[in-house]
């Protein structure tokens, strides 16, 4: 018997964008299946791992789903084409060619602390989008 793993989307806790991120995937994913791991937790810094990925560095954003592994804006885009209704929005992303893309996102990623702050969605008070945490 094989164990099905919930869609997992994987993030820095710590930023704001990233926190502001997660609490989109928890309003817009109705089915309440998207798992969050925070970079932070034993679960997340596992999974950037088993993908190549240092969590020390979280400079991506991973959404992981049946075996299927997506980064940075494309991880985005599949998010929101897995959550519907306003998550579609993200799919306009496509129009992007993927180099030009991941450059963006990558300048985006190195400087997301200077230019939004920092966050931690761990601390947020809502118990149902603390469900969706994965440790």
């Amino acid at each position: 018997m094989t164990l099905r793993t919930p869609p997992t989307a994987v993030m820095d806790a710590q930023c704001a964008l990233c926190s502001w991120g997660a609490r989109m995937i928890h309003r817009l994913d109705r089915t309440g299946e998207i798992k969050i791991a925070p970079i932070q937790s034993e679960t997340g810094a596992a999974l950037m791992r088993a993908h190549g990925l240092d969590p020390l560095d979280p400079d991506t954003w991973l959404f992981i789903e049946d075996g299927t592994v997506w980064r940075d804006f494309d991880a985005l885009i599949r998010v929101g084409q897995r959550s519907g209704g306003l998550g579609h929005v993200f799919s306009v992303l496509r129009i992007i060619p993927r180099p030009i893309r991941n450059w963006l996102y990558a300048r985006v990623a190195r400087n997301r602390y200077a230019m939004f702050g920092r966050g931690d969605m761990c601390g947020l008070p809502d118990p149902q989008f603390r469900a969706r945490l994965l440790s």
